[in-house]
């Protein structure tokens, strides 16, 4: 009997440190990502590195960070004007300067999660540099796909275009990604607001770029990427990003 009830007594408490642990390890997430939110990100989630168990070999978090046992994704959206208006130099402009905005963010996250915690955090490079490049097919991967850990931190799904698509900001997200050893719960999965049957992407695809899964980087690098008289980069097409009913959101209509 005596035995029974230690048992019992060590099984209660068990249950209340790990429930006190789950809370505190909740009120740390929500504390950074309140902070990332105030940092002027417009979405933000997280995922545990158990959700990255299908991440291609050199492109896991842990192959950038040993100890990351979480990734916290967050997205700053372009103004739903830009995809109203030609995309060839004010587009293109403010589709890059956004890059910067956001590795601001995630090195100020990085450094506040260090300062609350005594873990470490890694921030990641929005958009360049990274290191694959596979010069025959024009494609480049970043140090980690930035919308698949969207995916699996619950900010979107992935269109038809490949583009991620999140209920409040349609596909106008730039992302960035801060890596920490904080052992975080994920956030729940988003569902998908692609509209089924819809195939304006790929049909509009002047390049024939889109199969529904992937994009040929060779061919939509090609049509999209050019520089003008005066030596300024050009964003030359953005049809699929343009053309999605889904574009600004869930609710924009």
């Amino acid at each position: 009997m005596t035995f029974q009830i230690t048992f019992v007594q060590n099984c209660k408490t068990r249950i209340m440190y790990i429930a006190y642990m789950q809370e505190g390890g909740l009120r740390v997430k929500n504390q950074i990502k309140e902070f990332i939110l105030n940092l002027g990100a417009d979405v933000c989630g997280v995922a545990n590195v158990d959700r990255f168990s299908e991440a291609p070999a050199g492109f896991h978090p842990r192959d950038i960070f040993s100890d990351c046992k979480s990734i916290i994704v967050f997205g700053i959206a372009l103004p739903k004007g830009l995809t109203m208006i030609e995309p060839r130099l004010i587009y293109g402009h403010f589709n890059y300067s956004t890059c910067p905005e956001v590795d601001w963010v995630a090195l100020r996250a990085a450094k506040e999660i260090e300062r609350i915690s005594s873990g470490y955090a890694v921030p990641l490079p929005s958009d360049s540099p990274y290191e694959y490049w596979d010069a025959e097919k024009l494609e480049g991967r970043g140090l980690l796909s930035m919308k698949h850990a969207a995916v699996l931190a619950g900010l979107g799904t992935l269109g038809k275009n490949t583009l991620l698509l999140n209920e409040k900001h349609g596909n106008l997200l730039t992302l960035g990604i801060v890596l920490t050893e904080l052992d975080l719960v994920s956030d729940s999965l988003a569902e998908s607001i692609c509209i089924n049957g819809c195939n304006l992407c790929i049909e509009n695809c002047p390049s024939k770029a889109l199969d529904g899964r992937n994009a040929n980087q060779a061919k939509c690098r090609l049509n999209t990427y050019g520089t003008n008289d005066r030596g300024f980069n050009t964003v030359n097409c953005n049809k699929c990003r343009v053309i999605c009913p889904m574009r600004q959101g869930k609710n924009s209509h």
